[in-house]
């Protein structure tokens, strides 16, 4: 690793140069994130998943700076541009901004007005107004007058030299990254309506004329002006105000008040509206989408943390439900390992015959494969459908809505076509839907993330950084939990530390052929699953009922002789050092610190031994909406009602209250107190109560809050007996405050294109 760039991020990142090249090292030795965090402790002192990947992401980031820098000073060679000087301040620009902004006047470039300025001879002229040592711009002028080069009069030769001056300006170094820093501190960022869509783009209407400071703009309102800009609905501009750019660039190219100080700031003020402005706001307009990104992304993959995390029911026998009304109801049951053992459909909702018919078939599917648990998709026809079966009062056995979002999507995919190639896209659906209840980490990771509907303008961000955030969380949350080697599909497999899809399939492969591994050691049969692959990957990957019990823990087969010692010492085995607690307190753990292996790992290995292979995940809760409301007409302002929250944004969260549409539990509604960030009061499934503030049927949009003591803002019910809205006095806000529930475009944007 660069010694430079280690002692760089150690002093961004506040921690000793040894941890980063220590971080370092092991990332170019082929290290994933995980197997550093969990079983290379006393390497890096201990730290965590995300100060991991920040150090990760600084090196790769620093990485390309170089690769950028080492094309500059190669161009600059090449065209006879570099000077020591330059040289220098390139080697030494600690951003791409500052490095691009030494290169810009070298770099290689179209034909500008200055260019053609500079055919016609007027470099000189310009060069003489520029030092502004008093001479008159007009006698000036005279001597560089020239018909035959379009050089009519002194006129003429003043335009071209304050062309030339404008674009030195704009190239100037300093003055770019004084009017960079102008730009963030004092930059407006306003939105107005194009001509004519006002009616095409209702969604928008809170950005007709919407106007902030650029600093301070979140990421939600900077995405959703930016998608209404590319919609061709909304002109968005960014710049300070113009007096101040001005008096910056005067303060540094105007030496005086004469007549030819007069020519530079003509040429200033052309410059910047030409050149500078345009430039700066281009990259202004860039670092806010990326810092917007980043906070979506971060959104995004926090959200898609707590969904793979998510309490599973465990190994039972599964009967689910894919609702539908007038295509019926397609049932699959599946055994304790997820394995389909029977399909039929119903059709519950069509006639009082059929009704009784679907009856008959669920009692006996439950009864013949003696079902523990029963999910039902929480989509079309969902809440009736879950009411018809608890209408069944089929005792024992709990009746669990599951999110399907995305279950169509696995549903067609490659991944379900070779699960069940002879099985229809619907009982897939259904297969989907009660393998999340039983597992939603195993389940999930079998679908694109992008599809699980947990995101903030998913496509509005960038892809690369969106997809390695996700995959972060993915294999962070794939090993953290742990995977059973025996029953894992390759898709969960390829997220374990140091394997990936090939090295997944091939264990897949050998597992089918030769059975079930009987202990870790056997991984290494696996063609192509090296040493270090092996390294990697063992801790993560248990073997339930293998001959050696530590093969079912996170313990890394690397300090299985420090257990076995452990257990030597206190005249027991190991399986019965795993079994006893009154064993464990016994062991004093610095008894076994060695070069190789210090507190840390002997603590992780203690803990491990009190909970072998523990799930870290919550335990299961069942959950039920209320009963007698199913439909968005059923709600009524004042109502409590019990909700799963289903995604959380910037501003606010959206909660399923089992109407088919989710509410919005505003920012502002979350808590009796203030709130910046949503994501400290509520989490994806987390189980709350709401009070139904005011619903809108046209536009079908429910306003929630989770105060103790709400007070009802809006009712835009607009049934029989309340055709206007009725709107109380708190309604009236200022332009300047964050739009509220049924006045936030955000909702509608959201959705996926």
């Amino acid at each position: 690793m660069n010694q430079d760039h280690s002692t760089y991020i150690a002093a961004e990142m506040g921690l000793p140069d040894s941890q980063i090249d220590a971080v370092g090292r092991m990332l170019a030795e082929g290290a994933t994130i995980p197997f550093m965090a969990r079983y290379r402790k006393e390497a890096t002192g201990g730290l965590d998943e995300v100060i991991l990947t920040s150090i990760r992401d600084h090196i790769n980031r620093l990485e390309a700076l170089d690769q950028r820098r080492e094309a500059i000073l190669k161009s600059l060679e090449q065209n006879g541009h570099l000077t020591k000087e330059l040289q220098e301040a390139i080697t030494a620009a600690p951003t791409m901004a500052v490095m691009e902004d030494l290169y810009l006047p070298f770099r290689p470039r179209r034909r500008t007005r200055a260019t053609i300025a500079r055919e016609k001879d007027l470099e000189p002229l310009a060069e003489t107004l520029f030092a502004q040592k008093g001479g008159d711009p007009i006698v000036l002028a005279a001597a560089f007058v020239n018909p035959e080069k379009g050089v009519a009069g002194h006129e003429d030769a003043l335009a071209g030299a304050r062309d030339i001056i404008a674009e030195w300006v704009s190239e100037d170094a300093t003055a770019r990254s004084r009017l960079r820093q102008l730009f963030r501190d004092k930059g407006i960022l306003q939105s107005t309506i194009a001509a004519g869509q006002e009616a095409a783009g209702v969604k928008y209407r809170d950005y007709f004329d919407w106007r902030e400071a650029a600093k301070d703009a979140p990421s939600h309102r900077v995405l959703a002006m930016r998608r209404g800009e590319s919609q061709d609905i909304l002109n968005l501009t960014l710049a300070p105000p113009f007096d101040d750019a001005i008096d910056i660039l005067e303060g540094l190219f105007v030496k005086g008040e004469q007549a030819d100080s007069d020519q530079v700031r003509l040429a200033i003020i052309d410059g910047y509206k030409r050149l500078l402005s345009r430039a700066m706001e281009t990259e202004m307009r860039l670092y806010l989408k990326e810092r917007a990104d980043h906070e979506a992304i971060k959104v995004f993959t926090e959200n898609l943390r707590q969904l793979l995390l998510a309490p599973p029911l465990g190994a039972k026998r599964v009967m689910a439900i894919d609702p539908g009304f007038r295509t019926g109801c397609k049932i699959v049951c599946l055994d304790r390992q997820g394995k389909l053992l029977d399909k039929q459909t119903i059709y519950p909702h069509t006639s009082a015959a059929k009704r009784n018919s679907a009856v008959e078939s669920v009692q006996q599917l439950c009864e013949r494969i003696q079902i523990e648990a029963i999910a039902i998709g929480n989509g079309t026809a969902g809440r009736e459908t879950e009411q018809f079966v608890r209408d069944l009062n089929i005792a024992h056995v709990p009746v669990v809505m599951v999110n399907e979002s995305g279950a169509s999507i696995y549903s067609a995919s490659e991944i379900a076509r070779q699960e069940f190639p002879d099985l229809d896209l619907t009982f897939r659906g259904a297969v989907s839907i009660g393998r999340r209840l039983m597992d939603p980490l195993a389940e999930l990771v079998k679908i694109d993330p992008k599809s699980i509907g947990v995101g903030q303008y998913q496509h509005d961000v960038d892809q690369s950084a969106l997809k390695q955030g996700l995959d972060d969380v993915v294999i962070s949350c794939v090993n953290k939990v742990g995977v059973d080697v025996n029953r894992a599909s390759p898709q969960l497999l390829a997220y374990v530390s140091g394997l990936g899809p090939q090295l997944a399939k091939n264990i897949v492969t050998r597992r089918d052929a030769e059975g079930p591994f009987a202990s870790r050691e056997a991984l290494k049969s696996v063609p192509r699953l090296g040493p270090k692959a092996f390294e990697q990957s063992a801790g993560f990957l248990r073997i339930i009922d293998g001959a050696n019990p530590l093969d079912a823990s996170a313990v890394h087969p690397e300090s299985y002789h420090i257990v076995t010692a452990m257990a030597g010492d206190l005249d027991c085995t190991v399986a019965e050092l795993l079994q006893d607690a009154t064993l464990q307190k016994k062991i004093q753990i610095e008894r076994y610190q060695s070069d190789q292996t210090g507190l840390p790992t002997l603590k992780d290995i203690l803990a491990e031994l009190a909970k072998p292979g523990r799930d870290p995940r919550e335990n299961f809760r069942p959950f039920a909406f209320a009963q007698g409301v199913q439909a968005i007409e059923d709600l009524r302002s004042g109502m409590q009602l019990p909700g799963i929250v289903t995604n959380v944004t910037a501003f606010g969260a959206f909660v399923d209250i089992g109407v088919h549409q989710d509410g919005l539990v505003h920012i502002s509604e979350l808590a009796d107190k203030f709130v910046k960030d949503p994501s400290q009061i509520v989490k994806i499934q987390q189980q709350v109560t709401v009070t139904v503030l005011a619903v809108d049927l046209a536009r079908k949009r429910i306003g929630l809050s989770m105060k103790r003591s709400p007070k009802k803002e809006t009712s835009t019910r607009q049934g029989p007996g309340n055709k206007k809205a009725v709107k109380n006095k708190t309604a009236k806000a200022s332009a300047k405050r964050e739009p509220r529930p049924f006045n936030n475009p955000f909702a509608e944007l959201l959705k996926p294109r």
